[in-house]
């Protein structure tokens, strides 16, 4: 597969103002001259690396001119995938996109996998896994910390520190295995306290970044954050206010809201995923119930509630209910409609929900907006984050592939407290040697690599 030359459309396929084919491989520049003629009856083939060229691309069955475009041409080894690689710059048309791939694939080429050009960067050694990793989040980033944090992987941030984990590793087995393999030397300086001490500092820098996947979990996917309350209270009209446009509907209907709407936001630089709800309340309506169910479910996944409360009326059955759905979540609860008579005070609120923010509002004047801001961001205090200084693991597998290293670091401890031979800790550390480089993809099987690149898009 790695001998085939490959192709695919790298813009979105639809109008728009350039539309990008791409071709990988050893032939690519040879596919290129069979369909492409310079304006100066130049063969790309004959063109330094790094350039760009004009002409049309022309079908070399009738020599009907498909489109005028620019060429580029990127020799190996210094290119994304270490392969030649052609860049054809055409018109945005899908007709026109369609055409020109479809002729680069008469003629030497053949379609590209999901992922495929990014993998060969990998599997050619132009980048490790954990960065070919990073490739997607930039593509699929939210905001503007999740930009960030994908930028500082690609850079090969966690790889480095990876490799320099592994590197201690490393010196340790060899320290291990030379022990026992030439017995007749003395190796004094190998004792059991001595090999605790290191895989100590080691399970210590493993350790710490485990202690950043809650955050790298943020910022990421941005906290989950579930709009609850009784129909008609202002959770729309909250979503609203935070996205600084009529995203939602807002009615003095009650039930309006009977679907899920949800948004990015950045909240003073917290990455927010904000849910609003349909709202909670005993209803005959099927389609109502079914989204009433919904914001049920969504409660109990969210990473924070914010109810809202109808300050201007007395506490009904629904917000009793709704207490309870709420309790051990971390939950700001909002006092709306201040703007009218207040029947419900914090004090109120205090002693049904205990160690709960509360905060008064009126969103129709937008007042308690700066607050609930600011609320926010105490209580996920990621806002000021520099990613040249701190390592965020934001990867579910990188996750896995760190805990089950420290779980073989504590089995060398356990056999070294039972007393088993020199030979049962070096398995466990390389076992734990292995599942860190499972980050990097050094010790990675063909199944996970190809899982990882199937979730790409078809142009990268």
């Amino acid at each position: 597969m790695l001998n085939n030359t490959i192709a695919a459309i790298s813009t979105s396929l639809s109008a728009s103002g350039i539309g990008i084919i791409r071709i990988s491989g050893e032939d690519a520049i040879n596919v290129g001259d069979k369909i492409f003629v310079s304006k100066k009856n130049r063969k790309l083939v004959d063109q330094k690396t790094h350039t760009i060229h004009y002409g049309n691309i022309v079908d070399p069955k009738n020599n009907q001119i498909i489109d005028e475009v620019l060429v580029s041409v990127m020799k190996e080894p210094n290119t994304y995938t270490k392969e030649n690689i052609i860049e054809i710059n055409c018109h945005g048309g899908v007709i026109v996109m369609q055409k020109i791939l479809h002729l680069v694939l008469e003629n030497g080429a053949r379609l590209a996998e999901p992922g495929e050009f990014t993998k060969r960067a990998f599997l050619n050694g132009r980048m490790d896994l954990s960065s070919a990793e990073a490739v997607i989040d930039i593509i699929n980033a939210k905001t503007n910390l999740s930009l960030e944090s994908s930028v500082s992987q690609l850079k090969g941030n966690i790889y480095r520190e990876i490799k320099s984990i592994r590197s201690k590793l490393l010196e340790l087995i060899a320290h291990i295995e030379a022990s026992i393999d030439y017995p007749e030397y003395d190796y004094d300086e190998l004792s059991e306290d001595l090999v605790k001490n290191n895989l100590g500092t080691i399970k210590k820098r493993i350790e710490k970044l485990l202690n950043s996947v809650d955050d790298g979990k943020i910022i990421r996917e941005g906290i989950k954050t579930v709009i609850v309350g009784k129909p008609n209270v202002g959770k729309s009209s909250l979503m609203n206010a935070l996205l600084n446009e009529d995203r939602a509907i807002v009615t003095d209907v009650a039930g309006t809201t009977r679907d899920v709407l949800e948004e990015y936001m950045n909240i003073k630089g917290v990455p927010l995923r904000i849910v609003d709800t349909a709202g909670i309340r005993k209803t005959e309506d099927i389609v109502e119930k079914i989204g009433v169910n919904k914001s049920k479910e969504l409660v109990e996944k969210a990473d924070l509630i914010i109810m809202i409360i109808d300050a201007s009326t007395e506490l009904t059955e629904e917000d009793q209910y709704i207490f309870n759905l709420i309790k051990d979540k971390k939950t700001i609860i909002l006092l709306n409609k201040i703007d009218l008579p207040v029947k419900i005070t914090e004090e109120l609120v205090n002693k049904e929900v205990e160690n709960t923010k509360v905060i008064s509002t009126s969103l129709i004047n937008r007042k308690g907006l700066d607050d609930i801001e600011k609320a926010i961001k105490d209580m996920f205090l990621i806002g000021d984050i520099d990613f040249n200084d701190n390592l965020y693991i934001t990867n579910v597998r990188h996750k896995l592939s760190l805990e089950n290293a420290i779980d073989s670091l504590d089995a060398v401890n356990n056999s070294i407290e039972v007393g088993m031979p020199e030979d049962c800790w070096s398995i466990d550390i390389k076992n734990s040697y292995d599942y860190l480089g499972e980050i990097t993809g050094d010790s990675v099987n063909e199944d996970i690599i190809s899982q990882i690149f199937s979730q790409f898009c078809l142009g990268k």
